[in-house]
């Protein structure tokens, strides 16, 4: 089957039949995106946790955290 011969199945389905085909192929192309995205995170996350084990982070507490979100509110 060629790439002609589906688009003129597709387009032979009714508009909202097009429409979820379009969403479905379209989020085939995000998913390969998201997975890169979560392995940079997940990535990332490892490093910090690392850093933060080796002791190499600087550490603020919530309660100045807290305090600091509530000054900027203002």
């Amino acid at each position: 089957m060629t790439l002609k011969d589906i688009e003129k199945q597709a387009r032979a389905l009714t508009p909202d039949e097009r429409a979820e085909l379009a969403e479905a192929l379209l989020e085939s192309l995000r998913e390969t995106e998201i997975r890169e995205i979560e392995a940079a995170w997940d990535r990332e996350i490892e490093a910090r946790v690392a850093a933060y084990e080796r002791g190499e982070l600087e550490t603020i507490t919530a309660e100045d955290v807290f305090a600091e979100a509530r000054r900027l509110a203002r």
